[in-house]
């Protein structure tokens, strides 16, 4: 990091005026970064969920579940969905060496539109909670959210915008400080103040603030290292270039997050049961959706640190590269995913019969098809990265108008006869069709499909068959990626043995330089 003068704008060539000094890395060492952060935020996750399983009600784990699924969509309507859009036109300024007037502008947008939608959920306290919740009463859990709204926009802001600087290491810093917090606070307050959802609430909207404290020290350095004097974009060009493509991120996102939870407020408005069994059912079928979503969480972080890396190619005019680089990514990740159905599987009865006091029956029961329709809408998370480079994200909100509108259909039809299990089929169908619209809009822009990339989409539905039948599945499936040219090509396997002899020549290096041993030959093809 340089010192805390700034140099001046003399001083600079274009392309230094314009480069922010934080370190960015590599495609190969952002999912490594990634991955090893994630394994330790994934596992405090975890643990945090399970405990709030174990110490809160199911009444009390529906109305935190309903709670989060109101922020998950709050966040980004209130910011117009603006930071969604750092990932692609952040290196499309900063190149251009107008990085700190994008952010200056877009700083000042967010900060206003965030506090104008937590003054509005304040003061409309009573009509949020019986959209939340299903009654009007809970005022007093709607208050917390309307203080934590701001705190989650601006977490997610920072968050953004170092992904798109492809800082990977420090976005996965955050996102641990912040799971370490979580639970921390939330630990604290079950079990000091009340074992409730305004607890939990109190906690995530603490630790998002903490979080932006510490965030805030880092965007200092990135301003003092951007060049003081901006290439001049009048506002008219800046937000022309912006707004488009913000507006159908905002548009994608929010129906994302409605597809998301559309099922549960299908359960609390249309189950015809009284609140309180229905915040109860919603409980069940959160338990269900714990590692599911740490699954589609750690895809949502991973599909985000791409598609910088991918922008860099497009605006290099290499978008064969990009096909090709994200169809491999596609194939192993889509299979690492189908391999965690599998873990899921087989530690369920343990998981839910001991570590959650068998408190949540219904939630075991549907465990595959919500197995199924995360690992679906997980793969939709990467597949959509075509159409963000492509400048096509208005295609990503056709899929999802399809999926949201058939799965209210599907949840009116089936959420009465067949209660949980049919809320789960519902949105099960939708999240396949949705992904099935994607597919066809990316084949039609260019993406390169194969064989291994259909295959890959359609393992998924294997955790119905329970662990054993899937493990046969995945075992056939792996030997006949590694045996033959069916669904990896000669050409990925080419580079799979690249990045692994990369790895293994830097950990040769670094054993001989602690240890003195000789570094170990590279990996050779069959």
């Amino acid at each position: 990091m340089c010192s805390d003068s700034p140099p001046t704008a003399d001083a600079l060539s274009p392309s230094d005026r314009s480069e922010p000094r934080l370190h960015a890395d590599s495609l190969a060492d952002s999912v490594l970064i990634l991955l090893g952060m994630a394994v330790v935020q994934r596992g405090v996750g975890f643990v945090r969920a399970v405990l709030f399983c174990r110490w809160l009600e199911p009444q009390q784990l529906g109305q935190w579940d309903m709670a989060f699924s109101f922020l998950l969509i709050a966040a980004p309507l209130s910011v117009l969905a603006l930071p969604g859009a750092f990932g692609r036109y952040v290196e499309h300024f900063r190149q251009r060496g107008q990085l700190r007037t994008f952010l200056r502008r877009t700083m000042l947008v967010c900060a206003g539109t965030a506090g104008l939608a937590s003054v509005v959920v304040f003061l409309g306290r009573r009509w949020f909670a019986a959209l939340i919740f299903g009654t009007p009463d809970d005022t007093y859990t709607v208050g917390l959210l309307a203080a934590s709204l701001a705190a989650v926009v601006g977490f997610n802001f920072s968050i953004e915008l170092f992904t798109s600087l492809r800082n990977i290491r420090l976005v996965s810093v955050m996102h641990l400080l912040n799971s370490l917090m979580f639970a921390g606070l939330g630990v604290v307050l079950v079990l000091g103040w009340q074992p409730s959802a305004s607890s939990v609430v109190t906690a995530y909207g603490m630790a998002c603030l903490l979080s932006v404290i510490f965030a805030s020290w880092w965007m200092r350095h990135l301003w003092r290292n951007t060049a003081p004097v901006d290439e001049p974009i009048g506002h008219q060009t800046f937000w022309a270039k912006l707004v488009p493509f913000a507006g159908w991120v905002l548009a994608v996102s929010v129906l994302v997050n409605l597809f998301e939870v559309v099922d549960r407020y299908m359960i609390i408005h249309y189950s015809t049961r009284p609140a309180e069994e229905a915040l109860a059912l919603v409980g069940n079928y959160h338990t269900s959706r714990i590692v599911p979503m740490l699954l589609v969480s750690l895809t949502a972080m991973l599909g985000a640190m791409i598609t910088p890396h991918l922008a860099h190619d497009w605006e290099a005019g290499m978008n064969d590269r990009v096909g090709e680089r994200l169809r491999l990514f596609l194939k192993l990740f889509g299979f690492a995913l189908c391999v965690g159905q599998l873990a899921v599987l087989a530690a369920a009865p343990l998981l839910f019969n001991v570590a959650m006091k068998g408190k949540f029956d219904h939630g075991l029961a549907v465990l595959p098809w919500t197995l199924t329709y995360c690992t679906w809408f997980a793969m939709a998370l990467i597949v959509q990265n075509y159409l963000w480079c492509a400048e096509k994200a208005r295609l990503s909100s056709v899929a999802m108008v399809a999926g949201l509108l058939l799965n209210v259909v599907l949840n009116r039809a089936l959420l009465p006869p067949l209660g949980l299990l049919g809320a789960v089929l519902a949105t099960s169908m939708a999240n396949l069709v949705a992904l099935g619209i994607i597919c066809l809009f990316v084949r039609r822009l260019g993406f390169p499909f194969d064989r291994g990339v259909r295959v890959v989409l359609l393992l998924p539905p294997a955790a119905c068959l329970g662990p054993w039948m899937m493990a046969a599945v995945l075992v056939v499936v792996g030997l006949e990626a590694a045996f033959s040219d069916h669904l990896l090509s000669p050409e990925e396997k080419r580079e799979i043995r690249q990045v692994l002899n990369d790895y293994l020549m830097r950990f040769a290096a670094f054993r001989n330089r602690w240890y003195g041993t000789a570094s170990a030959p590279p990996l050779t093809s069959p």
